[in-house]
């Protein structure tokens, strides 16, 4: 009866044994899925935090701010200075503020070769210039400015917009700097302090300040003239201290730089028309997002179409004015002066390539 009782004490302490065993195991069990549904979770909530990490950094590049400093060498009422401070309007308003153009004229950021330079090394963002005054970067350039070769201002709009601006901002990009728009500088004409002029004869000893341009050099030379080259921030005073006797632009130029307080004639020659060529650093136009670039492309040719209407509207209004501020206004005999130029196109084939020139050729014959 004793062993009896025994055994079923051994049977119940094994059954006992057994039973928390598996109660134990179930737990472990719970414990370890707890365990790593917990760390689902935690992974789950970091994969989570990571993708709106990247939302977010996606999201400030968009909005990333950029400053783009453009420089030109006229003063603020020149319509260069207008239509660039109403393209920085635009760009801003179409991109929220995230694209600030800062307008600096007067060659506050220097002269156009200091500023061509700038946007070689990416230290200028954009700048506008007349396309002889980038000879000095490759002598190409001033090809549009062979005498003579504009009849009329849609000669020179159809070439700039077609074949000719292409070439010439293939040009440009070999140098690192794009092409955003040809605006216009336009019909150049002759001022001095010496005698009206009315052929070329007239020019015979008369020191002329002309842009640092090959092309312009040889031009005066068959004219008569004698050709100084100089930077444009010195051309004022280079004729106040009657170091040079005259010079030639266009007449909104001579207007805005008081040209007519030291210049008593004005010739209307229309020797030269020429464009103003906005470019910008090609390494500043990549840094941009690509919604960037199309607004400012498409910002750039709506306002050389108000820029060139400008500078068309001033002639009229800017040759007033210079009569009233006294000059003495002459037409010449621009044929006398096409006879005496045509040498030249010739001459610069070989210097800018026949098959610029013979683009120059075609446009303007048409």
């Amino acid at each position: 009866m004793k062993m009896k009782n025994s055994r079923l004490l051994f049977i119940s302490t094994l059954l006992l044994f057994f039973g928390v065993a598996l109660i134990l195991a179930g737990c472990g069990s719970e414990e370890t899925e707890g365990t790593n549904s917990s760390n689902e979770s935690e992974d789950s909530g970091a994969e989570k935090e990571a993708i709106d990490s990247s939302t977010n950094v996606d999201t400030e590049k968009d909005q990333e701010q950029y400053v783009l400093k453009v420089g030109h060498v006229f003063d603020t009422s020149h319509a260069w200075n207008i239509a660039l401070e109403g393209l920085a309007e635009d760009v801003a308003e179409a991109t929220d503020g995230n694209v600030e153009i800062q307008v600096y004229p007067s060659s506050q950021l220097g002269g156009d070769r200091d500023v061509a330079e700038g946007l070689q090394l990416g230290t200028v963002e954009m700048g506008l210039f007349g396309t002889g005054a980038l000879q000095s970067l490759d002598k190409r350039m001033i090809v549009e400015e062979l005498p003579y070769a504009w009849p009329t201002r849609e000669h020179a709009y159809a070439a700039v917009d077609g074949e000719l601006g292409d070439a010439l901002a293939d040009v440009l990009l070999e140098y690192d700097i794009g092409t955003l728009s040809w605006w216009e500088s336009g019909y150049r004409h002759i001022t001095n302090s010496v005698t009206p002029i009315n052929s070329p004869s007239d020019l015979e000893g008369i020191k002329l300040r002309v842009p640092e341009a090959e092309l312009r050099v040889d031009t005066f030379e068959e004219l008569g003239a004698l050709p100084t080259p100089m930077a444009f921030s010195e051309v004022f005073y280079g004729l106040q201290q009657n170091v040079v006797h005259g010079q030639e632009n266009p007449l909104a130029t001579i207007y805005t730089s008081k040209f007519h307080e030291v210049q008593d004639h004005l010739a209307l020659s229309g020797h030269i028309w020429g464009s103003a060529v906005l470019t910008i650093s090609q390494q500043t136009m990549n840094d941009l997002p690509s919604e960037y670039q199309e607004i400012l492309i498409e910002k750039a040719e709506v306002w050389k179409e108000k820029e060139r209407k400008m500078i068309q509207e001033s002639d009229e209004e800017m040759l007033v004015k210079l009569k009233e501020e006294g000059m003495q206004v002459t037409e010449p005999d621009i044929k006398a002066f096409q006879e005496k130029v045509s040498v030249i196109w010739d001459q610069y084939e070989d210097e800018y390539g026949k098959e610029l020139v013979d683009i120059v050729r075609k446009y303007s014959e048409q």
